[in-house]
């Protein structure tokens, strides 16, 4: 990948150092050693296209106030083979860099030669992340959380691939403990109340339509040749088929969503497996757990936590968060150098014990990252929405794809942050306006798709990079397009560090933006030809770097709308 900002900031570097070295060989400078100073895009366009403060970092040493400082520095400085084009000292003694334009029609030449590689890196170098999102109880449908988790995740995992890591995605399978046992007997209940027999679903049990839904099914099927089969051996016929249903249910909807895992990891198989056992063994033989009122303890407290958790309860059966414990350590295990969980908001409280329970066991915690994410809310004709128009029921991420789309609901989960709270207005989600950030976006590219194909077939040539007039873009809607452009790159790399996917829904729209306001002002087709040959160009690129932005988030970037 080419970062053109990334290449014009280090020879920005090369010339600063250069110049103070020089400065000090001249002694016009008494400086030891250069300082650690920051290269930035200013704030006000005024300042320049990029600003240091090497000269405010060295008066202790250089023994002159920082404007003179920065004077000398530019009187020592050769910008030869840079873009450049002049420099000045402003303020307490920041030094500004102007750029002339060339190496912004520069930007198109390495879109064109990238194409869809244009934006991804090798910062990774192949390092394996995990990164398990979703996680859906498999007792029934997937909600609204589910459905933002699966498109932050997803996203997430595309951004992390982008920049060079080996990512799985996986989804943990809750198929052990009290919750399954309950499933176990709610499935029960309702496949003799339908065979015409007195049976009560437990008060704690699931009461849900599916899974009436699914003993009727079984009944259909396999008739009443349960109802001489003991209880255990019964439930757990019920629960396996029942839970095989759901989770062929899970995939199906996920893969409607554009999200396929690469590993379904089952709880079950951390007990079978003997996971759990071996971890606990662990922590005792390390001195990290203790016995009280008949239970095992962990001392979280000593790691972090506010307090000690229960590993084994007193009726000796290990609690979740043992389970979970042996779960994260099985990850490193399979030799992941991270691991990202993607946790609802009622979890917050679980985040210091488990990285606690890495360290205690000798990893370190910080190879454990855990994104919180909080509530969405779904409006319909500006109420609170909480049923499905299709079904009556609570809205499943099924439901939502069927009203408003997959490529929607990916964008809307992706407008904000995981730590915010997020307003889904299914209206706006669905209306082919420009008021819709989906739509606008998407609408972008198939516009410049349109124009495209207008210009074949009309036999005009879109000309090669080595033969147009790029000098000819001076316009400022094609000077601010192209700095867009340029900072892409930039774009992706950041967002897969804070693993933050929607500053790319955020830059998608800003870049939308600027080619609207682009198309309103200035002619493509028609205009002199090197002028045209030079705009075809310029939205064939703005083209590219829609469809990458779109392709990381798993939208579509369609062609005709």
């Amino acid at each position: 990948m080419t970062d053109i900002l990334a290449g014009i900031q280090n020879d920005i570097k090369t010339v600063i150092d250069s110049a103070i070295t020089k400065a000090r060989e001249r002694g016009e400078l008494n400086v030891n050693e250069i300082p650690d100073y920051i290269i930035e895009v200013p704030r006000e366009k005024a300042h320049g296209d990029f600003a240091t403060n090497a000269a405010m970092l060295l008066p202790r040493q250089a023994k002159l106030p920082p404007g003179k400082i920065a004077e000398i520095i530019i009187a020592n400085m050769d910008l030869t083979g840079t873009y450049v084009e002049r420099v000045e000292a402003a303020g307490p003694g920041f030094i500004n860099f102007y750029l002339n334009n060339e190496w912004l029609t520069d930007v198109i030449a390495v879109i064109e030669k990238e194409g869809n590689a244009y934006g991804r890196c090798d910062e990774g170098k192949g390092e394996k992340i995990n990164v398990e999102f979703v996680s859906a109880n498999p007792t029934g449908p997937m909600h609204m959380g589910n459905a933002r988790g699966a498109a932050l995740g997803d996203s997430l995992a595309n951004l992390l691939e982008a920049v060079g890591y080996d990512v799985t995605r996986e989804f943990y399978i809750n198929d052990a403990g009290n919750q399954i046992e309950n499933f176990g007997r709610s499935l029960e209940a309702r496949y003799l109340q339908l065979l015409g027999k007195d049976a009560e679903v437990p008060e704690n049990g699931y009461h849900g339509e599916d899974i009436i839904e699914h003993m009727r099914e079984l009944i259909e099927s396999e008739g009443d040749k349960y109802l001489n089969v003991g209880e255990e051996e019964r439930r757990a016929y019920f629960i396996k088929y029942a839970l095989e249903k759901n989770l062929a249910r899970m995939k199906k909807d996920l893969e409607n969503f554009g999200v396929k895992f690469d590993i379904w990891f089952s709880e079950q198989k951390l007990y079978e497996e003997g996971h759990v056992e071996e971890t606990i063994k662990m922590l005792k033989e390390k001195g990290l757990t203790y016995e009280k009122d008949g239970a095992l303890w962990f001392k979280a407290s000593l790691f972090g936590a506010e307090k000690d958790e229960v590993l084994i309860r007193n009726n000796g059966v290990p609690t979740y968060f043992a389970a979970d414990i042996a779960y994260h350590r099985n990850k490193f295990e399979r030799g992941f150098v991270k691991a990202i969980d993607i946790w609802g908001a009622d979890h917050h409280g679980h985040v210091p014990r488990m990285k606690g329970s890495m360290e205690a066991l000798g990893y370190d915690p910080d190879r454990l990252h855990i994104i919180i994410m909080q509530l969405v809310r779904l409006y319909r004709n500006g109420e609170i929405a909480r049923m499905s128009k299709r079904t009556g029921r609570a809205v499943t991420l099924a439901d939502l794809v069927d009203e408003v789309g997959k490529d929607a609901a990916r964008f809307f989960f992706n407008m904000r942050g995981a730590d915010t709270h997020l307003d889904f207005d299914l209206d706006l989600a669905v209306s082919q306006s420009s008021d819709n950030p989906v739509f606008y976006v998407q609408y972008a590219h198939a516009r410049i798709s349109s124009i495209l194909r207008q210009v074949r077939e009309n036999g005009i040539q879109v000309p090669e990079i080595k033969e147009a007039h790029l000098n000819l873009l001076g316009e400022e809607s094609e000077l601010a397009i192209l700095r867009k452009l340029a900072d892409f790159p930039a774009e992706v790399l950041n967002s897969a560090r804070k693993y933050e996917p929607h500053h790319l829904t955020r830059y998608a729209l800003e870049l939308a933006s600027l080619f609207h306001t682009f198309y309103n002002s200035c002619r493509v087709i028609g205009e002199d030809e090197d002028l045209m040959g030079a705009r075809l160009l310029l939205i064939k690129a703005v083209r590219q770097v829609l469809k990458n932005t779109l392709t990381l988030l798993g939208i579509t970037a369609p062609e005709r709308m």
